[in-house]
């Protein structure tokens, strides 16, 4: 009996050290996100229950110094979330330059589709991003993606008004 009250203590810790690193990455929390990889170098790449990464998270939130952390310790650039949406492409989404270069440069896969078949560059040409799809497209992203609507990113940056990402991607 001893035992199994033993296990439910370390089954329940690890389920909190699990959420806490997805916090810790969504907030920023350097402290609390090296402490987790000092105790298990997996923990960069865990998922939680909407398949986020600690990476997907920490991008999409505009966490610079954890992608750097993530990133420099190897972790899956190219995750998916339950949609198949990666961290490329939450970022493209909202905007953050600096960390689309980071992941990019670090091996992101520019022209990975989600569920939709959208990309990276289908998103940051939908929010005007310019700055990325220019980006995006010197380091090999194919303009001529449809996505499951047919659309491409010179559609949807058409839909949006965007001229000038419509004059890059011409």
């Amino acid at each position: 009996m001893k035992n199994v009250f033993i296990l439910f203590i370390l089954i329940g810790t690890m389920a909190g050290n699990a959420q806490n690193i997805f916090e810790a990455s969504r907030n920023g929390d350097m402290e609390t996100l090296n402490k987790h990889y000092n105790l298990n170098n997996d923990s960069i790449n865990a998922v939680d229950g909407k398949g986020f990464t600690p990476l997907i998270l920490s991008a999409y939130n505009n966490q610079k110094d954890v992608v750097a952390f993530l990133l420099d310790k190897e972790c899956d650039v190219n995750a998916k979330d339950n949609s198949g949406n990666t961290a490329l492409m939450g970022v493209c989404f909202k905007g953050n330059f600096e960390i689309a270069k980071m992941l990019i440069d670090k091996g992101a896969m520019v022209n990975q589709q989600n569920y939709n078949n959208a990309t990276a560059l289908i998103y940051a040409s939908t929010f005007g991003h310019t700055d990325i799809v220019n980006y995006l497209l010197q380091n090999g992203a194919d303009s001529t993606i449809k996505d499951n609507r047919g659309n491409t990113a010179l559609s949807h940056a058409k839909m949006q008004g965007n001229v000038e990402i419509m004059k890059l991607l011409k």
